[in-house]
Parts: C-alpha cells; sequence; structure tokens
C-alpha cells in the first residue's frame, strides 16, 4: 500500500510540474508570437523602438504600428481566448469531446445577430456584442430543444448543431449578398475577417471578454462537479440542471462576443481544449487559464500566418483555423468509439 501510495504523490508532483512548465513556456510562446506579430509587414521596429516609441518619445513608425496592428494583434489574442475558454465549457456541460460552439451553431446564431444589428441599426455598434449574445442564447435553446428525445445524446447534439449552424450561416450569407458582397461591417462579421479592426473595436470586446473570462474561472468548480455522474453530483447538493444552465450561458456569451467582433472560428473551441488537457490534466481550474492563455496563442498565429502566406494577399484567420481544424475533428471522430458509432 505503501508503494501505490509513494507512486500516486509522484505521479501527482510529476502533473503539476508538466502543468507548470506548460503554463509558463505557453506564456513565453505568447509573448514572443505578440513581438513577432508586431513586426511582421512593411513596418519593422527594434524592440528598443517599440518600448521607446510606445513609452518615451514619439517614433512615426511606431505609431503606425500602434493604430494599424495593435488592435488586428489584440482582438486576435481576445477573440481566441474566449472561443477556447467557450469550448472547455461546452465540452464539460454537454460531457461531449467534440463540442464546439462553431461545430454546434452558437457562433453562426450570435453571427447572424450580429450582421442584423451591423447592416439595419450600426448606430448600436457598442451593443452589438449584447445582441449577439442574444442570437447565441436563441440557437443554443434551438440546439438543445431540438436535440432533447428523452435526454440529451452526444451525437444528436452534433448534427442538429450541424443543421443550425448551416441555417444561420445562409441567413448571414443572404443579407451580406443583399448588402452588395464587399468587406463592408457585414461581409466582415460574416467571413470572419479582422484586417480593417481599430481600437473602437478592441474598446468594445475588451469589457465582455473579461467579464466572460472571470465568471469562467469562477464556475471552473462547477464543471468539475458536471464530470461525476448526475446522481453522485445531486447527493453531494448540486443542482445539475441549474448549473448547466449557467455554465452555457457563459459559454455561449464568451462564443457570441468574440463572433460579433471577429467572426465566426470553428474548430479552436474544439483543438485547444484537447491539447490543454493533455498538457495540464482535466481539472477546469487550470485547464480554463490554461486555454485562454493557448487560445489567444492560436489564434493570434492564425491570423499571422494568414498575413503571410500569400502575402501581399491575405488568407481569413477563420479559414486558417478551418483548414487545421476539419482534419483534427476527423481524427477525434474516428479514434472516439462512442461517438464515432
Amino acid at each position: 500500500m505503501d508503494d501505490i501510495h509513494i507512486h500516486d504523490k509522484a505521479r501527482r508532483r510529476g502533473k503539476t510540474a508538466r502543468a507548470a512548465v506548460s503554463f509558463v513556456v505557453m506564456t513565453i510562446l505568447l509573448v514572443a508570437l505578440f513581438f513577432a506579430a508586431v513586426n511582421i509587414g512593411s513596418l519593422k521596429v527594434s524592440f528598443t523602438e517599440l518600448i521607446r516609441g510606445l513609452f518615451v518619445e514619439y517614433n512615426d513608425n511606431v505609431a503606425t504600428i500602434y493604430d494599424l496592428r495593435f488592435p488586428r494583434i489584440i482582438i486576435s489574442m481576445l477573440a481566441g481566448a474566449a472561443v477556447a475558454v467557450s469550448g472547455v465549457l461546452f465540452q464539460a456541460v454537454l460531457k461531449n469531446p467534440l463540442a464546439d460552439p462553431g461545430i454546434i451553431g452558437i457562433s453562426s446564431g450570435a453571427s447572424f445577430a450580429a450582421v442584423l444589428i451591423t447592416a439595419f441599426a450600426p448606430t448600436l455598434f457598442f451593443f452589438t456584442p449584447l445582441f449577439a449574445f442574444l442570437g447565441g442564447v436563441l440557437a443554443f435553446v434551438l440546439v438543445y430543444s431540438l436535440s432533447w428525445k428523452g435526454g440529451l445524446s452526444p451525437l444528436r447534439i452534433i448534427l442538429v448543431g450541424v443543421a443550425v449552424d448551416a441555417m444561420f450561416t445562409g441567413f448571414s450569407s443572404a443579407l451580406n449578398s443583399m448588402n452588395g458582397g464587399n468587406m463592408s461591417g457585414v461581409a466582415a462579421i460574416v467571413n470572419g475577417n479582422i484586417t480593417m479592426k481599430t481600437w473602437d473595436d478592441v474598446r468594445t470586446l475588451v469589457p465582455y471578454v473579461l467579464i466572460g473570462l472571470v465568471l469562467a474561472v469562477g464556475v471552473s468548480r462547477m464543471c468539475n462537479l458536471l464530470a461525476l455522474e448526475d446522481k453522485t453530483a445531486r447527493s453531494l447538493g448540486v443542482n445539475v440542471n441549474v448549473m448547466r444552465i449557467v455554465i452555457s450561458l457563459i459559454a455561449v456569451l464568451l462564443a457570441s462576443i468574440s463572433t460579433a467582433v471577429a467572426g465566426v472560428v470553428s474548430f479552436l473551441g474544439l483543438i485547444v481544449p484537447h491539447i490543454g488537457r493533455i498538457l495540464v490534466g482535466s481539472d477546469h481550474k487550470a485547464l480554463i487559464p490554461f486555454s485562454a492563455i493557448f487560445g489567444a496563442f492560436i489564434f493570434l498565429l492564425a491570423d499571422t500566418i494568414g498575413r503571410t502566406i500569400a502575402s501581399p494577399y491575405e488568407v481569413s484567420a477563420s479559414i486558417i483555423m478551418s483548414v487545421v481544424g476539419g482534419p483534427f475533428f476527423i481524427v477525434l471522430l474516428r479514434r472516439s468509439k462512442k461517438y464515432g458509432k
């Protein structure tokens, strides 16, 4: 027994050490990518120039980079963090490792609501995330209610989600076509384009993302409880249904606000939680903050690759994520016997 106890303690210490190293390495990689993204383009500045230009004295090149690249980089990081954490929460609620806000239709519902406001009430621009949240809630209710058949089947949720996603995507595309299909605010949301984002978009996104991420960290213990059987959770005095609704609404909020500004990003909320569990384990107290950092890194990396791979033309970060995420989803589906039947 002592040998088993010692072995368990050593294994837990190993997991803790690996999680700590993963956090440190990912944070360093994110900071390095941030400065690399700042310097990718026709204008380049050294690290010293950048710091002096931002905090000490005016520099034309730094000012241009600050106005044009910084909003895009910050939006990529915030949206990536929000979508990744949303994926973690949906997977916890649905007990389905294939759940992702883009796949199950939440992002497209939010996108449609954002498109409606952008097209017909542009004066309400600052409240676009709130309307997107309502669109995400509508999609969420549709998917859950249509999937319910004496219980929630993970496979049925995916299938219904794909149908709801197609429906809202079609509505958004129709509005975009009616709008002329140019790169207006409507088309930017539909196509997930963040090329022309400004500091106004950053100011719109920041409060909602920060509130959503703080709430997500706050419900990390609830997510751990949902990993238990429902009977076990109820025996601990937990109202499982209320817990699921609360966590789902936070997940919808995070997916919707990022969609309102950055457009629909599929597969990010699928890929990040899976890799996160390998690196830091399944405890949501570590998984949620790690997924936020990792999601920010992945989406910023996708955006950086997108604007360099075919320079001077650009490929949307959402397209990069779809190209990478599609095969990843297929691999997960084939490896998972439970959902592959």
